[in-house]
């Protein structure tokens, strides 16, 4: 892998608004993403921080502010248009096709093809078990239905997508959700693998082991507003919930722009 600037920001939202009728959804928001940092997205559900991924991601159009990917501009409309951006996302529902096995699932949409244009199925389970094994050895049945799997076994595959088409932006919402000590574990160690590659992460989450064990910077939003966002190691738990429930930014505490 090429050397990582890690001084320049790999995503810059600025003044991003969305409205839904008359309701603001996400109102002048700015936050930045670095290469191999973790940001978390914090606050109520309906604070705003889904929709403003979703826009990063695609799936909404911004009705005003800037998107800046690696110091250029782009306007991105379409989730295809995020990919091409090097942006991928995991959402809470992992977006698996449970009646298919995990190499079905790393290609969905994107199958690799003979000169014959038929699947290439030899050259797409040869990359799988490559991906697959970088990311957890242990993991070997994936030519049965994913609907057989554990959480952190489906994760592994979620996660092994977005490796595989090298994204350099990952958005992951909810990642641990539903899933128990160990196989949250093994989620937080492929999340530090994926920092170590210079990968830049949104973390939507609302488990505060989560947050204080995996994000370098946290960014709280109520009610569409961005509240403030801080070093993860510079604030406590309780200033956190006092951001996500009243809105209170800490005393005394700068913002991070930067990790």
């Amino acid at each position: 892998m090429a050397t990582i600037d890690k001084s320049k920001p790999l995503v810059q939202l600025k003044n991003i608004r969305k409205a839904f009728g008359g309701v603001h959804a996400v109102d002048d928001v700015s936050v930045n993403l670095y290469p191999g940092e973790v940001v978390a997205l914090l606050g109520h559900n309906g604070a705003g921080k889904s929709t403003l991924m979703k826009m990063l991601a695609g799936a909404y159009p911004i009705d005003s502010g800037d998107t800046i990917i690696a110091g250029e501009k782009v306007h991105i409309r379409t989730p295809s248009e995020a990919q091409a951006q090097g942006i991928e996302t995991i959402y809470q529902t992992l977006a698996l096709a449970d009646n298919l096995d995990s190499v079905s699932n790393l290609f969905l949409g994107r199958e690799k093809l003979t000169p014959w244009r038929t699947l290439d199925d030899h050259f797409m389970e040869g990359a799988a078990r490559k991906v697959f094994n970088r990311l957890n050895k242990n993991f070997t049945n994936i030519r049965v239905p994913v609907r057989g799997l554990s959480g952190g076994q489906r994760q592994v595959v979620a996660i092994s997508r977005a490796l595989y088409f090298n994204a350099r932006i990952l958005i992951m919402d909810e990642p641990c959700a539903a899933l128990g000590p160990e196989e949250t574990a093994m989620v937080g160690g492929l999340v530090k693998q994926l920092k170590a590659d210079g990968v830049g992460i949104f973390l939507i989450t609302h488990d505060m082991p989560d947050v204080f064990g995996l994000s370098d910077r946290l960014a709280v939003m109520k009610n569409g507003k961005l509240v403030g966002t801080y070093r993860t190691a510079d604030v406590t738990e309780d200033e956190v919930l006092g951001m996500i429930i009243a809105g209170k930014r800490p005393e005394g505490k700068p913002q991070a722009e930067h990790a």
